[in-house]
């Protein structure tokens, strides 16, 4: 697994997150718009740090635009059922 980058975007999820929170409990202006684009922002960075666990240091370095864009989806392969 390629630790240095999931930790790293799960770092990046962990500070979006918070922001969130304190936005949603201090700004009295916060409405769905910022809550839809911070939201964006976390989810791809979790979903980064899983679809991309198992990339090479140099790939996740390089990061050319089909691997952004294919490694920020919503993971196929985690079930979400009961």
């Amino acid at each position: 697994m390629n630790n240095e980058y999931i930790i790293y975007n799960l770092k990046e999820a962990l500070e979006q997150l918070g922001a969130t929170i304190k936005n949603l409990e201090l700004d009295n202006t916060y409405d769905n718009g910022d809550y839809l684009v911070e939201m964006q922002h976390l989810y791809h960075h979790i979903n980064t740090a899983w679809n991309a666990r198992v990339s090479t240091k140099e790939e996740s370095h390089n990061c050319i635009e089909q691997d952004f864009e294919r490694w920020r989806q919503f993971p196929k392969d985690i079930y979400m059922g009961i």
